[in-house]
């Protein structure tokens, strides 16, 4: 069974150059747009080498995926270790909303900004819906193997697919709001997912 742990120390170190990178890459299209921000002005800005920023990414609008990867990873983790004898609807209701605040506080700005960019720019739009397709497969599985369907099957995909939109829906609800509009992306979160649950039995 997967666990919360912290993962070995070369793994977190990558993981920080991945963020750093995706945090540079954000902050320059942000004020130059993507078209006119190339790999090297990335690369330079995150203090490493272009042949080193390709052997993190494949693209430079991919760069930004850490950053929009977050909520998901948290909630994929969570649920991966959730005890066998107690039921998913207490991760997606039940959860403290403060929780995942944790690893999106530093990069609230950051994270805003990005989910704003998808909205002008095709090539960050595309990533951030292939993140939470790709996020939607995992849940389903999750689902999948807690339910003893196939992870193929109808339930777990219809399942997966009310968690995935949840997510990405408060997500945007949260970065798209104006500031008197917006609360904590926590609580946001925590909203989104009590709206979801009637649609989450398992």
């Amino acid at each position: 069974m997967a666990r919360l742990g912290r993962p070995p120390l070369t793994e977190r170190r990558k993981a920080a150059t991945r963020l750093e990178i995706a945090r540079e890459a954000v902050r320059l299209f942000a004020d130059r747009g993507v078209a006119a921000t190339t790999a090297d002005d990335i690369a330079a800005a995150a203090g490493i080498s272009q042949r080193t920023l390709w052997r993190y990414t494949s693209s430079k609008e991919l760069c930004v995926s850490p950053l929009l990867t977050y909520a998901l990873d948290f909630a994929t983790a969570l649920m991966r270790s959730w005890p066998r004898d107690r039921s998913l609807v207490e991760v997606v209701a039940g959860t403290p909303p403060s929780l995942p605040d944790a690893a999106v506080d530093a990069d609230a700005k950051a994270l805003r900004d990005l989910v704003l960019l998808t909205r002008t720019e095709p090539g960050l739009r595309a990533v951030w819906l292939q993140v939470h397709h790709d996020a939607e497969l995992v849940f389903a599985e999750i689902i999948a193997e807690r339910t003893g369907h196939g992870p193929g099957d109808l339930e777990p995909r219809v399942q997966a697919t009310v968690l995935n939109g949840a997510l990405r829906i408060a997500v945007e609800q949260w970065a798209w709001s104006t500031d008197a509009q917006r609360t904590s992306l926590s609580r946001t979160l925590h909203r989104a997912l009590g709206i979801a649950r009637s649609g989450l039995s398992v």
